[in-house]
């Protein structure tokens, strides 16, 4: 049995209660969403409870996910929430874990290893309001594991990095200082990464079914395919998620990663300034001197229209897909002009 602190019971949530509530209720943690009910843990032990029917008409965002907390069937507000947007055309949210304090962003000493991803990983954790911590697995694969540290340190030099091989017993020691009861700790990165071969050294035994790495281009299998919260031995709980193709992000601050690019912003000399061929531009400024990578800012530009793409309001979509439509119908109606000439 878990006492509600063991489980990550904070007093945030026991202020969220009335005394009315406690007659009414009790506290209960999610470890599992599945398609009809969801598994979760209190301090009486663990249940499989039906999914209510009202639940299911939610927005996704008001929905239950790994991590949260219930009273009764209410939802409490959440510490913190890791989303990102789901694949396809329509860009809805998809929740990954609530109520986590660290975020482990996993990349491997190999070909996985990449900054503009590693950036990405950082925004969303900026954005849910999670301490990240960067994880660098495979250390003992390559050569020269220092050369990844640089690098990931040269890119978030705020944040910790940590380098080790997660089939070694003493991988959690690389750990520790996050690894301490009551925390809970969710895993992101791509498949082939490592994240269940390091879940099961923390966990002790072979919970996690580990898959190969293709050699030509050091890509993994999916092994993950659904996301759980799961007590280690320190009395910490991890909540480890399916491996990444492609993280999509929402309406979020862009900036984190790329702090130089935020201070230059500042040093423009208009505050509205479109770094477009704007007069006293910085950042074009510092393009042309080589003070700023032209990739790097590329990379920031990206990920800012992917931003506003997905702070649009339904009518601007609209516009935007209307606006896009006409000018294609003109293209077109030229060509035909153009060949029956």
């Amino acid at each position: 049995m878990y006492s509600l602190t063991e489980l990550g019971w904070r007093p945030f949530f026991q202020q969220q209660l009335s005394l009315e509530d406690y007659d009414h209720g009790f506290a209960q943690r999610v470890l599992a969403v599945h398609r009809q009910h969801i598994d979760v843990i209190s301090e009486a032990g663990t249940a499989r409870i039906a999914m209510p029917h009202h639940w299911l008409k939610l927005a996704e965002d008001e929905r239950p996910t790994v991590g949260d907390w219930l009273w009764g069937e209410r939802l409490l507000e959440r510490l913190s929430l890791l989303q990102r947007i789901a694949a396809g055309t329509e860009p809805k949210p998809q929740l990954l874990a609530a109520n986590v304090d660290t975020l482990l962003i996993m990349m491997s000493c190999n070909h996985d290893f990449n900054i503009a991803r590693l950036r990405r990983y950082l925004v969303l954790a900026n954005d849910a309001g999670v301490m990240p911590v960067i994880v660098l697995s495979k250390a003992d694969l390559v050569a020269n594991a220092d050369d990844y540290v640089s690098q990931a340190q040269i890119a978030a030099p705020n944040v910790p990095v940590v380098a080790l091989n997660g089939l070694a017993s003493d991988a959690s020691s690389a750990l520790n200082d996050w690894l301490t009861p009551g925390q809970t700790l969710a895993m992101l990165g791509s498949s082939g990464v490592g994240k269940s071969t390091l879940l099961n050294t923390l966990l002790g035994n072979a919970v996690q079914e580990t898959g190969g790495i293709r050699e030509d281009d050091s890509k993994g299998r999916h092994t993950t395919t659904s996301r759980l919260m799961q007590p280690l031995q320190n009395g910490s709980w991890m909540i480890d998620t399916p491996g990444m193709r492609e993280l999509r992000l929402g309406s979020v601050d862009v900036t984190v990663g790329f702090e130089e690019i935020a201070q230059l912003m500042q040093q423009c000399q208009f505050n509205n300034c479109h770094h477009d061929g704007d007069k006293g531009c910085a950042v074009e400024a510092a393009i042309a001197d080589g003070r700023l990578s032209s990739h790097d800012w590329q990379q920031f530009r990206k990920l800012e229209r992917e931003a506003m793409y997905a702070q649009e309001t339904e009518w601007e979509k609209r516009a935007r897909f209307k606006k896009f439509s006409h000018v294609v119908q003109e293209a077109v109606a030229q060509r035909k002009e153009k060949l029956g000439k």
